[in-house]
């Protein structure tokens, strides 16, 4: 997972763990960024490039050539 979505993950639950109170505003903010989190989670993980450690050398050479 992205770096971005880890900080944002950890920070939304430090706000959940300081909203565990009992008024029903905090338990609304709660439940919003108990949500929140839960999306975070549930977001896919991009592809990698390769799916496996095989090199295309037609790719490399012509990645290559355009940096000579």
């Amino acid at each position: 997972m992205p770096t971005t979505y880890l900080l944002a993950r950890d920070h939304l639950q430090q706000a959940a763990a300081i909203l565990r109170g009992s008024d029903s505003r905090s338990r609304q903010l709660l439940n919003i960024v108990e949500r929140t989190i839960s999306l975070i989670d549930d977001i896919p993980l991009p592809a990698p490039d390769h799916q496996d450690n095989v090199l295309d050398f037609a790719a490399f050479r012509a990645r290559s050539a355009h940096h000579h």
